[in-house]
């Protein structure tokens, strides 16, 4: 049964990742791997791990916007001011 990607990418994204996780396993864990090793780890981080760090970016998001929005209260003007202030008869 073959999985969907759990987050998709764009094509240039995919040969800058797949590059970046060929240097990555060179340089730390020497060995050389090709592209298809890295689209195949490339696929399973997409997979298994993308929905996590898109879940926490969604929560980060969520938590800047709602600070920003609760500021907006201080801006509410007090409506009809001068009405208020006068006593009723």
């Amino acid at each position: 049964m073959k999985k969907t990607p759990g987050i998709t990418i764009t094509d240039e994204a995919r040969r800058q990742a797949t590059a970046a996780l060929r240097g990555y396993v060179a340089d730390n864990m020497e060995e050389e791997i090709g592209d298809l090793k890295a689209g195949l780890l490339l696929d399973f981080v997409l997979l298994e791990l993308g929905p996590t760090i898109y879940n926490q970016a969604l929560a980060d998001a969520q938590a800047f916007l709602e600070e920003r929005v609760s500021d907006l209260a201080a801006c509410f003007l007090t409506e009809f001011p001068t009405s208020m202030r006068r006593k009723r008869p």
